[in-house]
Parts: C-alpha cells; structure tokens; sequence
C-alpha cells in the first residue's frame, strides 16, 4: 500500500511518501509546497496552490491512501482560521483525486513515531530518517508528512486486522429471526 501524508500549512505544506509492506516500510519521496511566492494577502491564490501542488503529487506518485494532520487550536485564532483553510484545500484535493483519507493529531503521529506525545521536531525528524533508513534528517514539515504516513501504516493495519477478527466473529445469533423472542 502506497500512503501519502499531509502536513498542511497555508506557507509550506509538507509531504511523504511511502510504501508498506506488512511491517516494512519503503520511503518513496517527500517536499513541501510552498506559496511564498504567491502575495501574503492572496488567500484564495495560495489555497489554489496547495490544492494544485496535492494534485500534482498525486498524479505522480499515484498513493493508495492518505493521512492529514489534524488542526490544533493556536493562542492566535487568526493564525488557526488560516491552517484551517490550507488544510481544508489539502483535504479537498485529495478526496478530489478520489483518495481515501484519514486524520491524525500531531501526539498520536509523535507517539506513533517517537514513542511519545511531547517529542521535539527534531526527534521526529532523527527517528523518520531512522525507520525509513534515510541517508539524512529531511526537513521539518516533510519529517511531519512522512511521521503521518508511517502512523497511518500502523494503525491501517491495525484497523484491517481488527475489521477483519471482527467480521469472523460474527455468527448469527444477533440476527433477527421471524417470531418472538420467548
């Protein structure tokens, strides 16, 4: 299963690919988006950035699935309506490419990936670039991405054997039967 992940942010909207493989992991690829270059003041511009730039990484590394961060609520409530917006651009793009997409917070990719929810950005990056066996640290917002593809590798399978134990164990005795129960 090919799984991208999505760090969205409305000036560098990180990503990473990578393959899984049962309990293996192969990294693929990873950047950022940028809308630098766009004017600050250009929200709708900069939204339509992101929005091609997902659809452009999609077209080219063709993922099965997708992982989003979920959004914090920041001490400035301007600075979350703005995340909010790139993420939803982000979203938008990829349910637009017909991906399945799921969402973390930033403690579970960080448990997920660093064994702990308070891990510095800087662990997140070191243990990325250890479990994809990376020739060095990738940057932050891409480490991010990669952090959120590797947890949706975890908990996707997860989540598969747990659908799958239970639709063995479903057997008929909770099913309607014509008649009463006595």
């Amino acid at each position: 299963m090919r799984i991208l992940g999505i760090d969205p942010g409305l000036q560098s909207t990180g990503f990473g690919v990578v393959d899984a493989h049962g309990h293996e992991l192969d990294y693929v690829a990873s950047g950022t988006i940028t809308t630098g270059h766009l004017p600050r003041g250009d929200l709708p511009a900069r939204l339509k950035a992101l929005f091609d730039g997902i659809g452009e990484v999609q077209r080219r590394y063709q993922p099965d699935s997708a992982a989003v961060e979920i959004v914090f609520v920041n001490v400035n409530p301007q600075s979350t309506l703005l995340l909010g917006q790139a993420r939803g651009a982000c979203i938008t793009a990829l349910v637009s490419c017909e991906l399945p997409v799921a969402e973390y917070t930033a403690l579970q990719m960080k448990r997920a990936v660093a064994g702990h929810g308070r891990a510095a950005k800087e662990q997140v990056q070191q243990m990325v670039m250890r479990l994809l066996r990376l020739p060095g640290v990738p940057g932050k917002d891409a480490a991010d991405a990669l952090g959120l593809a590797i947890t949706h590798a975890h908990a996707g399978q997860a989540l598969a054997r747990l659908a799958k134990a239970a639709e063995s164990n479903r057997s008929n005795t909770g099913q309607y039967r014509a008649g009463r129960a006595g």
